[in-house]
Parts: C-alpha cells; sequence; structure tokens
C-alpha cells in the first residue's frame, strides 16, 4: 500500500509543479490554489509512505516521478523541446524509479 500512496504523491508533485508554471508568480489565484493544495496532498501521501518505506528510496522515487512526469507534461503542453537527450535522460530517470522498486521491500 506504501507504494500506491507513493505514486499518487508523485502525481500530486507532478500537478504542483505544473501548478508553480501557471500560477505565473502566484499572481492567478486558481492555479496558486491549486498548487498549494497539490503540493499538500503530495506531502501528506510522501509522509505515509515512508511510514513503512526507508527515506532515501521514497524521497528519490517520488522525486523522480515528479521530475519524470513534469519533463513530460512539459513537452506535451508547454511546446518544450523533445530532443533525443531530454527524453534519455527521461528514460534513465525512470530506470531509476523501478530499479529503487525492485530493490526495496514493502
Amino acid at each position: 500500500m506504501a507504494w500506491i500512496f507513493l505514486f499518487v504523491a508523485g502525481v500530486f508533485e507532478i500537478g504542483f509543479a505544473m501548478g508553480l508554471k501557471y500560477s505565473e508568480g502566484f499572481s492567478r489565484p486558481l492555479p496558486t490554489v491549486l498548487m498549494v493544495a497539490a503540493g499538500a496532498i503530495s506531502f501528506y501521501l510522501l509522509s505515509v509512505a515512508m511510514k513503512s518505506l526507508p527515506v532515501g528510496t521514497a524521497y528519490a522515487v517520488w522525486t523522480g516521478i515528479g521530475a519524470a512526469g513534469t519533463v513530460v507534461l512539459g513537452i506535451l503542453f508547454l511546446k518544450e523541446s523533445a530532443d533525443i537527450l531530454r527524453v534519455l535522460s527521461i528514460l534513465l530517470i525512470l530506470v531509476g524509479v523501478v530499479g529503487l522498486r525492485v530493490s526495496s521491500p514493502a
């Protein structure tokens, strides 16, 4: 169950990061509120997952999901570069996340 909480926390981390972009420096109220909510939910779920997962593993997986997901959404919705080095870098992050999952208890 901890891994499910961690995965969902990572998804909310993506929402938090995207919300930062759309809040435009906290000048847009709705995106700002959604960003704060996503961040709070993400941190809460991460803390729940850390009750039974090693802190290093949980944090690395959480940031990996957030980083990779944010880059993918940036490519898809914000017209950010999708050059081969960026795509390979995302894949390396995902390989690291999977490696941590496979090598961790629980």
